[in-house]
């Protein structure tokens, strides 16, 4: 079967053929448009979540550092805290020693009125008692395990040896500043 169609009506619809392809490359090149867009939406997408990924690899990298910072400073605090605790101990003591020696020194002074020195006994350095006389030091070390013999007077003037040196130690000391 055989339609026969107008000049015009041929025409007509060669113009809407050629409207509709022309249409459609205005789609097509929209839509390359758009897919061109995408695609480097998507290009730039990538490279900011890589970017991201690196940037918390550093943050975790930081945060380990500044845990292990923490850490050992934590202990140095301690540490610096054991070393106050134990030099406020060491100041008790050496104020406790000093009271004791004040009271061995009036003591002293009450049981020898007339005596011009005390004999103070050390051992390692370390005040042990205060005695009216080289003799009762020298007992009371003794008493306490120094060996019977061997002791020895300092000459005055010369220099006393080192307290860590000495295990026991009587250094005559004057009473009212009299010698």
């Amino acid at each position: 079967m055989f339609r026969i169609i107008r000049t015009t009506t041929l025409a007509a619809l060669h113009a809407d053929r050629d409207e509709a392809d022309h249409a459609a490359q205005i789609y097509s090149d929209e839509s390359e448009k758009w897919h061109q867009a995408y695609v480097e939406e998507a290009d730039r997408a990538d490279v900011a979540e890589a970017a991201a990924e690196a940037l918390r690899g550093d943050l975790e990298t930081q945060f380990s550092g500044l845990q292990a910072v923490i850490k050992q400073t934590s202990k140095e605090r301690d540490a610096a805290r054991e070393e106050v605790d134990a030099a406020r101990a060491q100041i008790l003591l050496d104020a406790e020693d000093r009271v004791a020696l004040r009271a061995l020194l009036r003591t002293a002074r009450r049981q020898a009125a007339r005596a011009a020195r005390v004999y103070v006994l050390f051992r390692h350095g370390v005040l042990h008692s205060v005695h009216a006389s080289m003799e009762a030091a020298e007992a009371a070390a003794e008493a306490e395990g120094a060996p019977r013999e061997g002791w020895t007077s300092h000459t005055p003037g010369a220099a006393l040896p080192a307290a860590s040196e000495v295990t026991w130690r009587v250094q005559a000391l004057p009473l009212g500043g009299v010698l």
